[in-house]
């Protein structure tokens, strides 16, 4: 059986090594949200930065209380398979790579077909989720107060607002029909400051 593995945050613009095929999809049932601290890549110990996770929705409702995002956002992303030769090696790569609080789970990936239909396009994908037991899963946080904490951050990979924007650049591009509230407005707030930072210099 073929390793694949969906990516969702970093993984899609930066995929993982030995990669043999690409399929664009997307989830059923999940939010992508800005609910996991990154003490090692875009933030350090001492000051954590922001990284997304995968929530079931109905989970997420709980989490979320009042958090007016539609229904109809949707989590793309790429899953990739991974020449099986190399699996082994991919694994552990990937098991480093996520290993801060990132569990692996199994999920469905969707597409549309010709008629327009969707449909479950492979079934059974790896997929790193920070699930909400997990000691860096940070939950919901006014918009505000995550995008300041996304400006400021800066970890080993560098700047947490630069994993922003080369994230909602990755889902355009992706699927530039795709709706994705929390990415967007995110997005809007963190150019507002960088711009009211512009004008006070």
């Amino acid at each position: 059986m073929t390793y694949t593995v969906f990516g969702y945050g970093s993984l899609i613009f930066k995929p993982p090594p030995h990669v043999i095929s690409e399929a664009h999809g997307f989830l059923k049932g999940y939010v992508r949200r800005f609910a996991q601290k990154s003490h090692d890549h875009r933030g350090t110990p001492e000051k954590p930065g922001r990284v997304v996770t995968l929530i079931h929705k109905e989970e997420w409702d709980v989490f979320s209380g009042s958090e007016a995002f539609p229904d109809e956002d949707i989590v793309w992303g790429i899953a990739y398979t991974i020449d099986p030769e190399y699996e082994k090696e991919v694994r552990e790569y990937l098991d480093y790579r996520e290993k801060d609080g990132y569990t692996l789970e199994t999920v469905n990936v969707w597409g549309v077909d010709s008629n327009g239909q969707e449909t479950i396009v492979l079934h059974g994908v790896h997929c790193y989720v920070g699930r909400n037991d997990n000691p860096s899963f940070i939950g919901s946080e006014p918009l505000d107060t995550l995008a300041q904490k996304i400006w400021e951050s800066v970890g080993p990979s560098g700047p947490n607002k630069e994993y922003l924007y080369k994230l909602v650049e990755a889902v355009r591009k992706l699927a530039p029909e795709s709706h994705d509230s929390h990415l967007y407005a995110l997005e809007t707030r963190i150019r507002a400051l960088e711009q009211s930072i512009g004008l006070g210099s």
